[in-house]
């Protein structure tokens, strides 16, 4: 029998444009759409040019839309990281560095990620970050 696909939803996160959803799930499998660096409860960019602020908030945002599915930042395999420029890889990585060893767990295995260098949807976003889990 075929899973059904759930959209996942969650205050937790900025809410998507009307035309994706924040993730969705089909059995054990769970997409986060890409998120940047939005305080969900204004809908304004952190830290105005500040790449790593901006990377932990979109990184709280990614972590919230995994939880409401039923997941935790362990079971996230994927991730894939959207710059403007090179030049925020250091800072970028460092904040991601630090959510990493405030929320895996006993294991310690990082998930899989990718980096790229692209313009982004938004002038002030500096950062978008997109996952891929499998939950229990």
């Amino acid at each position: 029998m075929a899973s059904e696909k759930t959209e996942i939803r969650t205050d937790g996160a900025p809410a998507p444009m009307p035309v994706f959803s924040q993730g969705v799930r089909k059995g054990p499998i769970l997409q986060v759409s890409g998120q940047g660096g939005e305080d969900p409860a204004t809908g304004d960019y952190v830290a105005p040019g500040d790449v790593k602020a901006q990377t932990k908030r979109t990184l709280e945002n990614v972590k919230a839309i995994v939880e409401a599915g039923g997941g935790t930042v362990d079971d996230i395999v994927m991730l894939r990281v959207y710059l403007t420029t090179r030049d925020h890889f250091g800072a970028m990585n460092e904040a991601y560095a630090e959510f990493m060893a405030a929320n895996l767990g006993v294991d310690g295995v990082k998930p899989s990620r990718t980096t790229v260098f692209v313009e982004l949807p938004k002038e002030s976003m500096l950062v978008e970050i997109d996952a891929l889990a499998v939950v229990a």
